[in-house]
């Protein structure tokens, strides 16, 4: 993933000033949630999905509207509902009467960005239509194939599991997003504010910083980021101390730990950085790991989160030394 050239100093400085301009315009629609919109911008940069989970009306949608209107991309709305068919998100094969052939008539997943709203109201067979394109980033029907366009983001939101109507992401599925947010409720300042502005802080009234050609462009360079030995190990440790937990039933994959250090690249990059540190894995270790966690039966009827146990796999790994040397677990 890092055997190309080595990023300098005046590369990493212009990403990093530009990712800043990018979270910032974002940060003026959807406000006091800096975070959320750090790492949505980090999965973009990594070439990975986000899923944001969270109760209806905390602003899921708008944060993928402002980054489709900051990054300049075509982008498409699919609400997805239960009477919504496959076809009606890959495209469909029609019969052309005046060419007496017949013709793709491409879907709304292919954009740049796709805000795929309340995934988890279609069946389980649409579901599979939008997620199979997010691995593969092409579309097949009637044996042939269509590539999206790049850069290729999806952008999907779901309420809670419990609310009724909705169909539960399997894991299998959940494991093709590199990471699940929450948006949450606001601050009563920050919320106050919204009230102020709600005529006027709509994602379509943001200007573009940017275009798609430039963020395939750093895209490619997050691919370049230095990543030390020791810090591999240390991915696959950390998934390690998930698989080995006595209140996990099924730990995180090894397409878990390649998707943590994607992330970490994109994220130390937008850092100014043209390496990553161990803290970048630590701190990405929830919104990329915990939605790839089973608990235990037990552990669920305790009430313990996903969030509970990385905080103790985290901890219960040493952390790699500059020196290559690991430093002692945390008790």
């Amino acid at each position: 993933m890092n055997s190309q050239e080595p990023l300098n100093q005046q590369e990493v400085q212009g990403f990093a000033a530009l990712a800043a301009r990018l979270a910032e315009n974002v940060n003026t629609v959807v406000l006091g949630k800096p975070q959320v919109v750090r790492l949505a911008f980090t999965a973009l940069f990594a070439q990975g999905h986000v899923l944001l989970e969270d109760v209806p009306g905390v602003g899921k949608t708008t944060l993928a509207r402002a980054i489709a209107a900051t990054v300049q991309g075509q982008w498409r709305r699919i609400q997805f509902t239960p009477d919504l068919l496959p076809s009606d998100v890959s495209g469909v094969t029609i019969f052309n009467q005046a060419t007496r052939g017949f013709e793709f008539h491409p879907g709304p997943v292919f954009a740049n960005i796709v805000i795929a709203d309340e995934i988890n109201r279609a069946s389980p067979k649409t579901q599979s239509a939008l997620l199979e394109v997010m691995e593969e980033r092409t579309v097949t029907v009637d044996g042939v194939r269509h590539p999206v366009p790049q850069p290729f983001l999806v952008v999907a939101t779901q309420n809670p599991v419990e609310m009724d109507g909705t169909y539960r992401l399997p894991e299998a599925q959940l494991d093709r997003f590199l990471v699940k947010l929450s948006v949450g409720y606001p601050d009563e300042s920050v919320e106050v504010e919204v009230l102020r502005g709600a005529t006027v802080r709509s994602p379509e009234a943001l200007a573009a910083v940017t275009d798609t050609a430039t963020v395939g462009e750093m895209v490619r360079m997050a691919r370049r980021v230095h990543i030390a030995e020791p810090l591999y190990a240390y991915a696959v440790r950390l998934a390690a101390a998930t698989r080995t937990h006595p209140q996990v039933r099924v730990g995180v994959s090894p397409r878990g730990v390649i998707a943590l250090t994607r992330a970490a690249c994109a994220y130390a990059l937008i850092d100014g950085r043209g390496w990553i540190m161990p803290e970048d894995l630590k701190t990405l270790t929830e919104p990329v790991f915990a939605h790839r966690l089973l608990l235990t039966p037990d552990a669920q009827v305790r009430g313990v989160t996903a969030a509970d146990v990385l905080r103790q796999a985290v901890a219960s790994v040493p952390v790699p030394l500059p020196s290559g040397q690991p430093a002692p677990a945390h008790p």
